[in-house]
């Protein structure tokens, strides 16, 4: 596992070469963000805010699946980047991320999506989760984990930049509460005794992995953006 991963991005010269127009100043960016999973776009156009217009892929019939090959949650990210934005024009977008717990040895890591079947319900994912760590009878600072995002941005085959975010915390004994998606109901972040289940979404949104990976995200696109809003 690779907890020291920095965020990196091209030069500005670099950008501009993949991206003509970025020095341009409009009023809202268009963001494809390659993923078919409804919530996660939503969560991202929500975290992102009303200056970007993020869409998913579930028009895009013609873009096949992204074989995730990758040994990172990293390469997972820029592979997808890639390949959608070699499909499809304008800036792409894609999220890998996932749970890792220590006392599983970072597992499901890079497999939290496929960690119990490929067509695994999240309650499925949780329940297998949870009967491993029974298994090895994992108490108090033995289910220390942690989740990780890593970002990648490209526009027609070429990378500009990739972000990351991390938040550690715990996993909870069971399941509690609706909101959020994956395995939010039995993750506990550090300093909350709430699960990222029962956390409202502003709340979640202020430092959950993926919020911290997309402020890095705005804070290398929002030069380029003004703002509409009058006094």
């Amino acid at each position: 596992m690779d907890r020291n991963m920095q965020h990196r991005h091209l030069s500005a010269d670099e950008v501009s070469k993949y991206w003509p127009e970025a020095d341009a100043t409009i009023s809202s960016m268009q963001l494809i963000v390659a993923t078919r999973n409804a919530h996660k776009t939503c969560e991202i156009q929500r975290i992102l805010g009303p200056k970007f217009e993020v869409r998913g892929l579930s028009g895009d019939d013609e873009i096949p699946e992204i074989h995730e090959s990758g040994k990172s949650f990293e390469e997972n990210a820029r592979l997808k980047a890639v390949a959608v934005s070699r499909e499809l024009p304008g800036l792409v977008v894609a999220d890998d991320s996932g749970l890792e717990v220590d006392v599983l040895g970072g597992a499901p890591g890079i497999h939290s999506a496929r960690y119990a079947g490929a067509s695994a319900t999240d309650n499925e994912k949780i329940g297998k989760l949870l009967s491993e760590l029974t298994k090895l009878t994992a108490k108090g600072g033995q289910r220390r984990a942690r989740f990780r995002c890593a970002l990648a941005l490209a526009r027609g085959g070429h990378i500009l930049g990739t972000f990351d975010g991390v938040v550690d915390g715990k996993i909870a004994d069971r399941a509690r509460g609706s909101r959020g998606f994956g395995y939010d109901p039995v993750f506990l972040p550090n300093g909350f005794d709430q699960t990222f289940g029962e956390l409202a979404s502003a709340e979640k949104d202020r430092f959950s992995h993926r919020a911290c990976a997309l402020k890095k995200l705005r804070a290398f696109l929002s030069p380029r953006t003004i703002t509409t809003e009058r006094n």
